[in-house]
């Protein structure tokens, strides 16, 4: 007796990770705001020295110090970290909210692509805008400012740590959003404030007791700390509690998306 055959092609089985998949979701995340860089890269940018230009010349910044460093020394390293995790927050954010609003978040979950490939093509999306946007920002600064770097490795870690954290966040706010509405509370009451609240514009040191022992709480302090550092040479709390809580804060994070994402957390019906 012969043996049975199947006719017509087989489903393709892909053991570990789907390369091919995850390559391409990286690469459409990518592309998504390349498209429209004027908005995505650009525009950041020119806020960001506008913010710049305004502490310089309407709060005295000319004349200032922090310590013995000049306030704008201060205050550039600071800036760019700002701009570069709320663009990081912004891409995840916004290609996930938008896929849902417009019912093509299926188009993901159809193809064979696991949690874990999910979890890293928009991460990795949004990290790779907040990285391009902060190293744009630096190169424009440094025509006006020589921002030199004290510790590169510090750079490279908070850096990357924070628009890791801010991407991660993004996700969450996506999954968890219906609608724009609820974008922009995530934004306005949980980013913003956190954000503006983590010593950018001063150093803790300056704030009354209570305030500055909860600034040490928030995790957004420990990634503008580290990361000034690595430009300035000093900081307000310590290295090894900023990388611990970072590193902890990014590995609950991504364990939260996973368990979004395998549970179908408002994506699935």
């Amino acid at each position: 007796m012969s043996s049975q055959t199947t006719d017509g092609p087989q489903p393709r089985v892909i053991k570990g990770l789907n390369y091919v998949g995850l390559k391409t979701l990286i690469k459409k995340e990518i592309s998504r705001f390349m498209a429209v860089y004027v908005q995505t890269l650009a525009a950041p940018v020119i806020t960001t020295l506008l913010y710049y230009t305004i502490f310089a010349l309407a709060f005295g910044g000319l004349t200032r110090h922090v310590g013995n460093v000049p306030f704008l020394e201060f205050l550039a390293p600071g800036l760019i970290m700002m701009t570069m995790v709320q663009n990081a927050f912004a891409n995840t954010s916004s290609s996930i909210i938008i896929s849902k609003v417009q019912g093509t978040f299926i188009d993901l979950l159809m193809p064979p692509l696991s949690e874990i490939e999910l979890l890293i093509g928009f991460v990795a999306g949004g990290v790779v805008r907040g990285v391009a946007v902060g190293v744009i920002t630096w190169l424009a600064m440094v025509l006006f400012l020589p921002v030199k770097i004290h510790a590169l490795w510090m750079v490279l870690a908070f850096g990357f740590l924070g628009v890791y954290m801010l991407s991660a966040l993004g996700v969450i706010g996506g999954l968890w959003s219906d609608k724009f509405d609820h974008m922009s509370a995530v934004t306005n009451f949980i980013i913003t404030p956190l954000t503006f609240l983590s010593g950018t514009f001063y150093s803790i040191e300056s704030l009354p007791k209570m305030w500055h022992a909860l600034a040490l709480y928030n995790p957004f302090f420990y990634m503008i700390d580290g990361f000034r550092a690595g430009f300035i040479g000093q900081m307000d709390g310590d290295l090894s509690i900023g990388l611990i809580s970072l590193s902890v804060v990014n590995i609950l994070l991504t364990i939260v998306i996973y368990i979004m994402l395998r549970t179908g957390y408002k994506i699935k019906s």
